[in-house]
């Protein structure tokens, strides 16, 4: 029977990360140095609770963001900004225990909800949201075997942006301006703030062997970009963007190629495309590449039994900011975007 009343603000980095790199769902998210993250790039406060018995064995952790948001109230997510994240334990007691620990926080907070991003059922009486899907697919140890398992349209579609003269490149700091420029762009018009530049140059310095950028140009000409994340076995390509008034040259399917014959030859199992509404644009980009859907699981509580947070781009409400949003040019958007990001768990 564990000692339930040692719940700790964790500390002991080394515990923790140790405790992540053992549990089957632990993932990079969890580990102490996107703790870092949060802190330095957003300049959010963090509380990472800890539950261990009386011989100190940690049995589950917690890694919670608090989000004062103007916009959509005081918020307590794990994690934001990302897919996955939330509770990790290894009893009920350790749950039960944390998640005691994160209402707790959210009453001493006076947080409107807690947000807890799992890619597995927990068991509780929480409310639970299952809009997203993260798409999956498996990876041979061979490219050439996933090449010729792709549709032959897929197959030419890489094929006419290698024939018009394009070339991948990857490394890290050196290609984030080229990177955040499409980003910046194509989140405009989408609609969607941005992140700011500063928020992926912390990600590659807190994890400098696990991140990486991708791009693909065309006669030096930055045409599509992508962000790689990589944790055990999976490789994640959690930001990506394309030149959209260039579509027709298909950078896109040649970044997603390239990424893809990366993740085989450094011996990763899973490519991760990222979460998907079922049906949408995006899940069916990621369906022709074979991705199949991963079900994610959204579990809240909420102050005063307050419906379920609706804060996605789906919202009707948000449709005249978005249309105004993508009139503003590139240059101001960059200024006032990280701004509204910062207080978005998006």
């Amino acid at each position: 029977m564990l000692n339930t009343t040692e719940v700790t603000r964790g500390q002991d980095c080394a515990s923790w990360d140790r405790y992540v790199l053992s549990h089957p769902s632990g993932t990079g998210y969890h580990l102490m140095a996107w703790r870092r993250v949060m802190e330095d790039a957003f300049g959010h406060a963090t509380f990472y609770f800890m539950v261990t018995d009386k011989d100190q064995t940690v049995h589950g952790v917690l890694p919670l963001v608090f989000l004062p948001s103007r916009l959509f109230g005081r918020l307590l997510v794990s994690m934001p900004y990302v897919n996955y994240g939330g509770l990790l334990a290894d009893t009920v007691e350790a749950q039960d225990a944390l998640l005691t620990a994160a209402i707790d926080l959210a009453r001493e907070q006076r947080a409107a909800h807690v947000e807890l991003r799992q890619s597995e059922t927990l068991g509780v009486g929480w409310p639970v949201k299952q809009h997203k899907v993260s798409m999956r697919l498996e990876l041979p140890k061979h490219f050439e075997t996933l090449w010729e398992g792709f549709p032959s349209k897929l197959r030419s579609q890489v094929r006419r942006a290698r024939n018009a003269g394009m070339i991948v490149r990857s490394g890290g700091e050196e290609l984030l301006d080229d990177f955040y420029r499409l980003l910046a762009r194509n989140m405009r018009d989408l609609g969607s703030p941005v992140h700011g530049r500063g928020v992926f140059e912390s990600f590659l310095q807190a994890l400098p062997d696990e991140t990486r950028i991708c791009v693909v140009s065309l006669a030096g000409q930055p045409m599509a970009a992508g962000f790689l994340y990589g944790f055990r076995e999976v490789l994640e390509i959690p930001w990506a963007a394309a030149d959209r008034r260039q579509k027709h040259l298909s950078a896109n399917m040649l970044l997603y190629s390239a990424a893809l014959e990366y993740g085989c030859r450094a011996g990763y199992r899973v490519f991760d495309f990222g979460r998907s509404t079922p049906g949408s644009g995006t899940y069916q980009f990621k369906q022709q590449w074979g991705a199949k859907p991963l079900p994610l699981h959204w579990y809240y509580w909420l102050r005063n039994g307050s419906a379920l947070p609706d804060i996605g781009p789906q919202n009707p409400k948000f449709s005249l900011a978005m249309a105004v949003w993508k009139q503003l040019p590139v240059f101001v958007t960059k200024i006032i975007g990280p701004a509204i990001m910062r207080n978005t768990p998006a």
